[in-house]
């Protein structure tokens, strides 16, 4: 069913626009338009299957060959996305996918989804973004809109990707072509909120850039909300993670103070969440996982240096999130000593879940991968247990662990461990078969608590 999609004059500050842009947003009324989106991952695929949904062809552009000849063959690399829809429209010719970046120039818009990593200097990589800009810089055409949809720092667009397109092809943004800028705010596994059911916010390089931008989202999502510039929006993005982050971070402190004090933290939380204003729920864990709260704090705090503008409060949220998995080892070592009279030098270690968060395919930046690195720098033996990741894939920060396979949690298997740390609380694991069959469970999801189990071998960590 297409979305309806109101006038300019609905729009704050679409008021002004040319023909070129009055054209662009006809083609999106009455779906002619092609999208080309730049990265088929995690963000680009549920952002092509939005606009399928809507009618609109689309060019899927990715330089992993293997991931382009799945997509085509109606196959998808992320369990949780149906590819149904997908394959529906390969048959049809709306939906291919493709390494030939030559054919950039079809596209009416083009939408970048591409990774925004950290460096080893927690120090922002725009490689990712700056490679993509350069390509679609050579085949870059008049009247093309360019959208970067990656969380990064405010003044990207402007300050990195424009320079790019205007000095390559001699062309000039906001007449000639136009830029704009996106953030995406994908929740994997979220069953409530969609790509399609979540408003998205859109900033333009002028006008025209932002009366196209936001007719193309508002086609695709239930809502586009205009702001006044591309850096306005990089900020918007930066702002919602980091609201997430410092928040996590003051539970993951609680917790540690409750649990001196002898007191459960998750039972704090679930009864403060009871009133019905002024508190929202965050909850510990054992560390940040995830494409963008583990990243995106540290994005701001090093273009506020360019300021002169300390983030002294932001700083110390990340301190305090990236401390946890040494904590979360700690208390297991503390646990496995005194409960277990085991050194975890010695020890067998079971992780349970390698996944960022629950009932998903998704580990990057796992909290997981830095827990079996800190254990066996320890000189302890550690394997994982994870249902929806059969194999480690490469990783950028622990490529020695590419390729392991989850092992079984049978009741022998679970026996022949000294403990098992509980890192992602998927929901198709039996807590009570694991607590019941292992000698030693240190849960830092609190997910033994929620499934009914108690048990004199289960601690919370």
């Amino acid at each position: 069913m297409n979305r309806p999609l109101a006038g300019l004059a609905a729009i704050p500050g679409c008021n002004v626009t040319s023909q070129t842009a009055q054209r662009f947003i006809e083609r999106v009324n009455d779906r002619s338009i092609v999208i080309g989106i730049v990265g088929l991952g995690y963000v680009g695929i549920p952002l092509a299957l939005a606009a399928l949904r809507q009618g609109i062809k689309v060019i899927g552009f990715d330089i992993d060959q293997q991931r382009v000849d799945q997509l085509n063959a109606g196959k998808s690399a992320i369990k949780h996305i149906p590819m149904d829809l997908i394959i529906e429209a390969a048959k049809t010719g709306r939906f291919v996918a493709t390494t030939d970046f030559d054919r950039m120039a079809e596209p009416d818009a083009l939408l970048i989804a591409v990774p925004t990593p950290l460096t080893k200097y927690r120090e922002p990589d725009l490689s990712y973004v700056v490679k993509t800009t350069e390509a679609i810089a050579k085949r870059l055409r008049k009247d093309q809109l360019v959208v970067l949809e990656s969380t990064t720092y405010p003044g990207t667009t402007d300050e990195v990707m424009r320079p790019i397109l205007e000095k390559a092809t001699g062309l000039k943004s906001g007449e000639e072509f136009f830029l704009a800028f996106s953030p995406e705010r994908e929740d994997p596994g979220n069953p409530d909120f969609g790509t399609s059911t979540i408003p998205k916010v859109v900033g333009g390089d002028g006008a025209d850039a932002l009366a196209m931008s936001v007719a193309l989202y508002g086609a695709l999502v239930v809502k586009a909300v205009a702001v006044s510039s591309t850096a306005t929006a990089e900020a918007v993005k930066l702002t919602e993670n980091i609201f997430r982050a410092v928040n996590i971070a003051l539970v993951n402190e609680l917790k540690t103070v409750y649990a001196a004090m002898g007191i459960d933290v998750w039972e704090v939380i679930d009864a403060a969440k009871t009133k019905p204003f002024g508190f929202m729920p965050f909850y510990p864990g054992p560390g940040l996982g995830g494409h963008c709260i583990p990243i995106d704090p540290f994005y701001l705090t090093w273009k506020a240096r360019e300021y002169d503008v300390a983030t002294r409060f932001i700083e110390l949220a990340g301190e305090i999130n990236t401390r946890m998995p040494y904590q979360v080892v700690d208390q297991l070592a503390g646990l496995l000593d005194s409960k277990g009279h085991k050194n975890l030098s010695d020890a067998k270690i079971l992780i349970l879940g390698i996944a960022y968060k629950k009932n998903i395919d998704d580990m990057r930046e796992s909290p997981s991968l830095k827990l079996i690195e800190l254990i066996e720098k320890r000189g302890a033996h550690v394997e994982f247990h994870d249902p929806f990741i059969p194999v480690i894939p490469p990783t950028r920060e622990h490529a020695e662990l590419t390729g392991r396979k989850s092992a079984s949690i049978s009741k022998e298997a679970l026996a022949g461990y000294d403990a098992v740390l509980i890192a992602t609380d998927h929901d198709d694991v039996d807590y009570g078969f694991v607590a019941a069959n292992s000698k030693l469970v240190v849960d830092t999801r609190n997910a033994c608590a929620r499934n009914g189990v108690v048990a004199a071998n289960v601690f919370k960590a």
